[in-house]
């Protein structure tokens, strides 16, 4: 399989192809709209709920208890963190204890929640996204970094930093970033169902 190298032209024909996909564009309108229009802070438990259900749905994320997640987030006091760009903050998002003691790992849901607060700061991770990445490090060793390494919010950014340093392609944000390693590895990498 022969998955063209990142650049600029690559990036420019898959943001396009983005913004003809109806659907994605008016989800992510929604979910802008939710997250900095209207219920832009975490505090109230109703606010977070109707924006953890949201994400959950259109992304899929397999929340099965939304109101346990809420509820977590609003106890996390997060907005301060927002705020400042603490970039652990999606790690302490993600580990939410369920069913008394049990923790669950809802890490890439994390990411999506943070960056609809802030897409520029907070890049997305998806499995897709994983799964590019690594073929990259395998293709071209653009960073020394290993599978896990993904899955802690500030390597899988520095790693993302790294990605767009390597190929040349830092004029585009991490939400660009983002959308193109999403297109680019839905289409190579497609789940098998």
């Amino acid at each position: 399989m022969k998955i063209i190298k990142p650049c600029a032209k690559e990036i420019d024909k898959y943001l396009k192809l983005w913004d003809s996909l109806e659907n994605y564009v008016l989800q992510e309108s929604s979910l802008r709209k939710l997250f900095s229009k209207t219920y832009p802070l975490n505090h109230k438990m109703d606010d977070v709920l109707i924006k953890v259900c949201s994400l959950n749905d259109f992304y899929s994320t397999n929340i099965f208890s939304p109101f346990t997640v809420a509820k977590h987030i609003v106890s996390l006091k997060i907005d301060e963190r927002f705020n400042r760009d603490d970039l652990k903050l999606v790690n302490d998002i993600a580990m939410v204890k369920v069913n008394g003691n049990k923790q669950i790992n809802f890490y890439s849901f994390a990411s999506k929640y943070c960056s609809h607060h802030k897409p520029t700061v907070y890049p997305i991770f998806d499995s897709y996204v994983e799964r590019l990445l690594m073929h990259f490090k395998k293709v071209d060793d653009f960073c020394e970094f290993k599978k896990a390494d993904l899955k802690d919010f500030l390597s899988y950014r520095n790693i993302l930093l790294r990605f767009q340093n390597y190929y040349n392609i830092e004029q585009y944000n991490l939400k660009e970033i983002d959308k193109y390693l999403w297109q680019v590895g839905k289409e190579y990498f497609p789940r098998k169902y």
